[in-house]
């Protein structure tokens, strides 16, 4: 056990999916795994473990931004041996060709913070996804014929910015097409750990059109990412 996970070891698997909010993460075990129970709940940071097609499997919430998700992917890569980590998550649209609910497969996440510097000595202020999980997912979309953009990624510290034009210069200058919170803090740990890591995003909202989604539409509306993950998953 962690100071931020009760789960036994045994009850984690090695393939871990990581929605952000932990309600989702109840949301998936409760429609999609076989003989799933509940292995974490400090804090109210559920975690589940169950199967899916016979693949075990454990979902785990990640809450908010990098330090977040940094504690929560380190403790699992390190301490529960897990061997990859597919976030699946909502992003914000930069660019006109990534419409509502449209699906990204991150390739690389431009972090606007130090995690990575803190954490593991990396200086790098752009990380790469592992380019297995990249290509699974690739393919696996194929096979289910699902559109899917591959494409870097801003990885924000902040939601509310005094500029809220701040996106239009990251766009230009690091070719980010669309932003989230948490995917630069995984792939720095995965860098740091030997591990592998992933991550598939849902468009919810866009700087271009001004769209927004709600809580109750992102859910009903994300089961397209899911169901690409779950099957990417069973892949390993």
């Amino acid at each position: 056990m962690t100071p931020h996970i009760n789960a036994e070891k045994k009850d984690i698997a090695k393939i871990v999916l990581m929605p952000g909010d932990p309600l989702r993460a109840k949301f998936i075990a409760e429609n999609f795994l076989d003989n799933f129970r509940l292995v974490n709940d400090v804090r109210n940071m559920y975690m589940y473990t169950g199967t899916y097609h016979g693949k075990e499997i454990t979902i785990a919430g990640s809450g908010m931004g990098c330090p977040s998700i940094g504690i929560y992917s380190y403790e699992l890569f390190k301490f529960y041996d897990v061997e990859c980590i597919i976030r699946i998550g909502s992003a914000g649209s930069y660019v006109s060709e990534l419409d509502i609910y449209d699906l990204v497969n991150v390739t690389s996440a431009y972090g606007e913070n130090n995690y990575a510097k803190i954490v593991a000595g990396i200086d790098d202020q752009v990380l790469e996804a592992s380019q297995e999980v990249v290509d699974l997912i690739t393919t696996t979309a194929q096979g289910l014929q699902l559109k899917l953009k591959n494409a870097r990624v801003h990885s924000s510290d902040v939601f509310y910015r005094q500029n809220p034009d701040d996106w239009k210069k990251i766009n230009k200058e690091y070719d980010a097409l669309c932003v989230e919170m948490e995917s630069f803090a995984l792939f720095a740990n995965a860098r740091a750990l030997n591990k592998k890591a992933g991550c598939l995003l849902t468009i919810s909202d866009s700087f271009i059109s001004g769209v927004l989604t709600t809580a109750e539409e992102r859910q009903n509306n994300f089961k397209k990412m899911m169901e690409l993950a779950l099957e990417t998953i069973i892949k390993f």
